[in-house]
């Protein structure tokens, strides 16, 4: 457990950039396949401009989002601000600001936005997977002191280390990265593969991971803090309630809409005879 791949002079590849690269480039692949089964009408040009312009969007996101809850050590520490193969991505930060980019892009070029949520919503998902396996040779997002049998002893030289020298931790983004790459298995072989509304995909995703962060949340050891109360588990609690009555306000489980459900259709159809 290394958060270094291998060294040649001042050349580092680390685990958790490593990581991100191995997230972009799958996700890459099945956006573009999604996008051609869904006949979402972008180029490959386009497709690739909106990954790369989204991923940009995610990252500023999520390092705004962790300064925003540690003030006092990056005003003392300016230079640590751009720093982030040091650690210190937050996932809800990133959600906003790959979503908010998402839109502006989407709508530019007159695409569904629903439609195209649905279509990148396995790959962000598996894109966390990789990242929380990043995060686990990082030793970053750790868990408080355990005595379970599957407690880990963190290298010294890393985050968790540091803290809790020689303490079995909770292997929290291990736990993570179960529950994330369940959650893709689920959306890509069984929820894509069924008739529903655009955005139920979407929404089973961002409800799914809510609820496993908010229990996960509860072992970690490096939560950022809103007042008294976790702030992912205040988030993902809020996720999960107006998600879910999303979900069951416009019952986006339910058959699409006529121009959806003939769509649909027309999709199969040319499946069908592809297969012949």
């Amino acid at each position: 457990m290394h958060p270094i791949l291998f060294q040649f002079g001042f050349i580092e590849i680390r685990f958790y950039g490593l990581m991100y690269v191995v997230a972009i480039l799958v996700g890459t692949a099945l956006i573009r396949r999604e996008v051609v089964r869904r006949s979402i009408d972008l180029t490959k040009e386009s497709v690739q401009n909106f990954i790369i312009l989204v991923v940009v969007g995610g990252v500023v996101g999520a390092r705004i989002y962790y300064v925003i809850f540690n003030p006092a050590f990056y005003i003392a520490n300016p230079a640590e601000i751009p720093a982030i193969w040091h650690g210190g991505l937050a996932i809800h930060g990133g959600l906003i600001g790959g979503i908010t980019v998402a839109f502006f892009y989407l709508r530019k070029h007159r695409i569904r936005y629903w439609q195209m949520a649905d279509a990148v919503a396995p790959a962000i998902i598996l894109g966390q997977t990789f990242g929380r396996f990043g995060n686990f040779m990082n030793g970053d997002a750790h868990g408080r002191p355990t005595e379970m049998a599957w407690g880990i002893i963190f290298p010294p030289t890393s985050i968790a280390g540091t803290e809790f020298p020689g303490i079995p931790l909770h292997p929290t983004m291990l736990y993570e990265l179960v529950i994330n790459f369940s959650i893709f298995l689920l959306l890509w072989f069984v929820l894509k593969e069924r008739s529903h509304k655009n955005g139920f995909i979407f929404a089973s995703y961002i409800l799914l991971y809510s609820a496993g962060r908010f229990v996960v949340e509860h072992f970690r050891a490096d939560s950022l803090m809103l007042g008294p109360l976790k702030a992912a588990q205040a988030l993902s609690l809020a996720i999960i309630i107006i998600t879910g009555a999303l979900i069951i306000g416009y019952k986006l489980w339910g058959s699409p809409t006529e121009p959806e459900s003939m769509k649909l259709k027309s999709l199969k159809r040319k499946s069908s005879r592809g297969a012949q």
